[in-house]
């Protein structure tokens, strides 16, 4: 399949090139490192050294001029790319008509509609509905509540090497201590944690990884006192890890014969991503609960739970909700952006990236056994970096290959629990030179890096 023109996907009319005028950062961008250290909370980190002024297509224009290839999609955000053409406009139109009133003072029919499109685009053709937010954290947050006012239960299960974000539950959700637990604690109870599915470091087939998750949930928690399991079905900070083929749906299976609520957290999966609607798709699994975020609004709050109509509707009239959820210039974006992938076959554009990232990305595994593994699906793409003699996490060799591909103007970003995944984020609107100029920097970087 060939990648769609740059004139397909549209975007802003930004030049879609790799441009360095100065040194990475750049006077400007120094300058305004030196505002934030005196304004910004030192707890507040970023990736980049440079500070951004425009964005649009695969790249990104800091305030030194700097063209940067953008393989980061503000992490999985900009889908569609920055300032998408439609969602400029139908946000320009509700930024005109009113910025808020609040869903549950005034409802309006932007709410709606976006619940109307989530409940048809997520996986299975049950009846189901659907409640907005604003964060990722505050969707899997809700779904937990919804569970356990269904199940009348109280624990949950979360797996091995998961990210469901920073509020206080969803950090006892997350596996990763460093930089999102550690000093925070302490956290809410009743959350457990079963084995994931890691093909790469425990070599077992799916219906195997299945079979030790399971027990470890019935020996650790108990059918009878679980509400819930929450995964991600290719996890995000975690590495990208793409569970063995079966896991995810023996999993579902035990958890529908157990009166489980099965949440597949689609935060970062979801939407487009990875050349299905829902990641759950590539599995052939209909979980009971979904949340989607990032990428759903193009860059606006805006978050989701979906599921089916017998769950969503457990909770009390008035248990659900928030000041700013389903706030409706996001609705309006995400509107625009669920247009702009379907209108412009963006699903298939995402499969298409992944055909070309996990080719060039192979034949570099091929040359450097540094590359202990290529992962994902679509345009959510990972490479995990090793010492070739003992297939030990290499963080360090992570860290110097993003910092070198950076400083050439090619945003990339690293994740896993062992700080040793390079991750690879591209909005479905970069033109497919660009995208390949971007694997040629991250080629060298690992040239030069020994």
């Amino acid at each position: 399949m060939s990648l769609l023109t740059p004139a397909a996907v549209g975007g802003p009319a930004l030049a879609q090139e790799r441009r360095l005028v100065t040194e990475i950062p750049g006077p400007r961008s120094r300058e305004l490192a030196e505002r934030r250290r005196g304004s910004v909370a030192g707890g507040v980190s970023t990736t980049m050294p440079v500070f951004a002024a425009a964005a649009g297509g695969g790249v990104v224009v800091d305030v030194d001029g700097n063209s940067l290839i953008d393989l980061g999609s503000g992490i999985a955000v900009t889908t569609v790319g920055n300032a998408a053409p439609r969602l400029v406009e139908a946000v320009s139109a509700q930024l005109a008509a009113f910025t808020h009133t609040c869903f549950m003072v005034t409802p309006y029919e932007g709410y709606v509609a976006v619940a109307e499109r989530l409940n048809a685009l997520t996986p299975g053709d049950h009846e189901k509905r659907t409640a907005l937010f604003s964060s990722g954290a505050e969707a899997v947050e809700n779904a937990i509540k919804i569970a356990r006012a269904y199940t009348r239960k109280n624990a949950v299960v979360a797996f091995d090497h998961a990210y469901h974000g920073r509020t206080n539950l969803t950090m006892a959700l997350t596996a990763k201590n460093q930089p999102y637990k550690s000093g925070f604690g302490p956290f809410a109870p009743e959350v457990y944690r079963a084995p994931l599915s890691y093909p790469y470091r425990d070599g077992l087939s799916g219906a195997a990884a299945a079979e030790r998750a399971i027990s470890a949930i019935e020996k650790q928690v108990g059918a009878e006192n679980l509400a819930a399991i929450v995964i991600e079905p290719i996890q995000g900070e975690g590495g990208f890890i793409v569970p063995a083929e079966g896991f995810l749906p023996a999993l579902v299976e035990w958890a529908r014969a157990n009166d489980v609520v099965f949440i597949a957290d689609e935060v970062q999966s979801g939407i487009a991503r990875t050349g299905a609607w829902y990641a759950s798709d590539h599995e052939g699994i209909v979980p009971d609960l979904v949340t989607t975020a990032k990428g759903v609004a193009g860059g606006l709050p805006l978050s989701a739970v979906t599921g089916r109509a017998e769950i969503m509707d457990a909770a009390h009239a008035g248990g659900l909700g928030g000041t700013y959820g389903g706030n409706p210039l996001a609705c309006a974006a995400a509107l625009a952006t669920l247009e702009t992938i379907e209108q412009e076959n963006l699903i298939e554009r995402a499969t298409a990236i992944g055909e070309l990232v996990t080719g060039r990305l192979g034949a570099l595994q091929q040359r450097d056994a540094r590359v202990g593994e290529v992962r994902g699906r679509g345009a959510m793409i990972a490479l995990e970096l090793v010492d070739p003699a003992t297939q030990e996490p290499d963080a360090a060799l992570a860290k110097a290959v993003a910092g070198a591909a950076q400083s050439e103007g090619v945003i990339v970003l690293t994740c896993g629990t062992y700080g040793n995944v390079l991750r690879l984020l591209p909005p479905l609107s970069i033109p497919e030179e660009l995208l390949a100029e971007g694997l040629d920097v991250l080629d060298r970087a690992f040239e030069v890096i020994k």
